[in-house]
């Protein structure tokens, strides 16, 4: 399993788009929930930061081996998702993976996603 969470930056002046985003995500889960299993995504959460004046998104993920990129989706809900990334994220910022020192997660919970 694997278990990230990175952080990416906001293009300036997209905090309005980015709230369109979230909001169309949240207001969309039922068809968000579809998508991810073939992404053999267990959990994934976006958490939002303004630092210094600066905004980011973060990215935090527990995914199984081998799922589906969100790119190679057919889906609409990831084409649209992926239409606000282009809009929201900015490409010259290099993502930051935060480092992984502990996963937490019982054995119960385990046995049940990685089956």
């Amino acid at each position: 399993m694997n278990v990230e969470l990175t952080r990416f930056k906001v293009k300036e002046g997209k905090s309005e788009t980015v709230d369109e985003w979230l909001n169309f995500l949240n207001e969309n889960m039922k068809d968000v929930l579809i998508t991810l299993d073939a992404e053999k995504m267990y959990v994934e959460t976006i958490f939002r930061e303004v630092l210094d004046g600066t905004e980011y998104l973060y990215w935090y993920s527990a995914q199984g081996e081998h799922g589906q990129d969100v790119e190679d989706s057919d889906h609409w809900i990831d084409k649209e998702h992926l239409r606000y990334w282009n809009e929201c994220i900015d490409p010259e910022f290099r993502p930051v993976d935060l480092s992984t020192e502990v996963v937490m997660i019982p054995e119960k919970i385990r046995s049940v996603v990685e089956s």
